[in-house]
């Protein structure tokens, strides 16, 4: 029972040393930019020092896929809060991806100068993004196949309609990152829907 208690304790300290870690690193590089900070910045910042820092990170690299990692959670944690809704598959599908676009403006706001460190390492940050893709394809085939199951969606391939779904809009991501399109993104919300989906509704 010790062992056991013991055990979760150090656990929850490792996760919440990381957090802080990460948080720290994410500040640093919102601030100032991914190239302008370096493991001595991260350390003394966030007052755990160099050995405890390179005890969870190799270098500044590992540290910068975190970042990227814990907001790509925030993005899951938020689109499963969705997918428990009790709606049906199209409008669930519609809250989907506005919420997508919501999340990822917020976190461009709260990264500040990420963005440009962002569009510059994209091959990375795809990298990164390959487990969150699986998960969106999980989720998204759900929802296609409530539709084709309740008759609100023609009876397409689920996987391949998530697949072309989630990089349609990944592909709408850097203009909308990048210029005012986001601004306009929930007053075209309609327009938007229609585009992606003639193919998919049943009408």
């Amino acid at each position: 029972m010790y062992n056991f208690f013991t055990r979760e304790m150090k656990t929850a300290k490792i996760t919440k040393t990381r957090a802080i870690l990460v948080n720290v690193a994410r500040n640093l590089f919102a601030q100032n930019g991914k190239d302008n900070v370096t493991m001595n910045d991260i350390a003394v910042n966030s007052g755990k020092g160099r050995r405890t820092l390179y005890t969870y990170f190799n270098n500044k690299h590992e540290v910068y896929l975190a970042v990227i990692e814990n907001e790509l959670d925030i993005l899951i944690e938020r689109l499963q809060e969705v997918m428990a809704r009790n709606i049906s598959p199209l409008k669930k599908l519609e809250i989907y991806i506005f919420t997508r676009f919501e999340v990822i403006k917020e976190a461009i706001n709260r990264n500040g100068s990420l963005k440009a460190d962002f569009f510059k390492n994209i091959y990375e940050v795809e990298k990164a993004r390959r487990p969150i893709d699986v998960k969106e394809i999980r989720m998204l085939k759900q929802i296609i196949e409530s539709g084709i199951a309740e008759g609100s969606f023609k009876p397409v391939s689920p996987q391949w309609a998530a697949i072309l779904i989630l990089y349609s809009l990944k592909g709408i991501e850097a203009p909308y990152l990048k210029t005012a399109i986001g601004n306009h993104i929930k007053d075209r919300q309609t327009t938007i829907m229609d585009v992606l989906l003639t193919g998919l509704l049943n009408r």
